[in-house]
């Protein structure tokens, strides 16, 4: 991740602190509240609300006194939705996290077949694992696959898993099939922990970590998967390279403009296992 250098304006990064804080209390809120949030005096916050009231940036309701967001801060959120490339954002992040492991990462999007390969950024050292752009990860054989499994609509997953269990390991899918009831036990870990991980499936020797990439509605847009050998790519629990992994996911799906307070709370009904599945974006392949 890129770290900013040079001289700013203090004014504005104080500023930008409040409305901060604005966006993590996620509602409109009191001054002291908002002041109290950005870690600054009440009397410092007022003076910058005000000028923010100005710009559009913050509006004030009448009654109860309280601030929250205003129309020019949508025009400014709405702007940056139109001018973010996911698939761009996406495989700079793909890039980072192979250069920051030495490890081959994959970043595959939802496609007519399923969990779609678009993109393999190769290990340091050699890894024997044959993955090219196009390639379909198997839906209940591998961390890609299950994580999309787990965060799709039932509607949606079930005839491409069905089919796959039909065509059993002569499938054409990376991977081996498992069963249903593996699957949705495993979607259900993976929903609860963010993460979905593999050893020594479908390569013996070889650990996957697949993490999602949300974003500001709550869409699936894509998955990043870490590959490596097992003396290299811890999965346990307390994994390093577990938490790292999700860490990353989670900070790019941030600039893409997910917030999962607010999305855990307009989820759609429970899937398969109960929990509360986020809808994943398509694109064709």
């Amino acid at each position: 991740m890129s770290t900013i250098e040079g001289r700013g304006v203090q004014s504005v990064e104080v500023g930008a602190r409040i409305l901060h804080a604005m966006v993590e209390i996620g509602a409109a809120a009191m001054l002291r509240d908002i002041a109290a949030r950005a870690d600054i005096a009440s009397a410092q916050a007022h003076a910058y609300l005000v000028s923010f009231r100005k710009t559009g940036l913050v509006e004030q309701d009448p009654q109860s006194g309280r601030y929250r967001l205003g129309p020019f801060a949508l025009q400014l959120g709405l702007a940056r939705m139109r001018q973010v490339d996911t698939l761009r954002v996406a495989a700079t992040a793909a890039s980072d996290l192979a250069t920051e492991f030495g490890l081959m990462v994959t970043l595959s999007v939802w496609g007519t077949h399923g969990a779609t390969i678009v993109q393999v950024q190769e290990a340091e050292v050699p890894i024997h694992v044959n993955l090219r752009a196009g390639g379909v990860y198997t839906l209940t054989g591998t961390a890609t696959g299950r994580l999309f499994a787990a965060y799709l609509p039932p509607r949606i997953v079930e005839p491409l898993v069905e089919a796959e269990l039909r065509a059993g390991p002569q499938g054409r899918g990376i991977g081996v099939p498992t069963s249903l009831s593996a699957l949705a036990k495993a979607a259900e870990r993976i929903r609860h922990e963010g993460c979905s991980t593999t050893a020594g499936s479908p390569v013996p020797g070889i650990n996957a970590i697949a993490v999602p990439i949300f974003d500001h509605t709550g869409q699936l847009q894509c998955a990043l998967t870490l590959i490596g050998p097992e003396s290299v790519v811890d999965i346990g629990e307390a994994s390093p390279a577990v938490a790292r992994a999700r860490a990353f996911a989670q900070d790019i799906s941030a600039k893409l403009g997910y917030a999962a307070d607010r999305i855990e709370a307009e989820a759609e009904p429970p899937g398969p296992g109960g929990a509360r599945p986020r809808r994943a974006a398509r694109a064709e392949g």
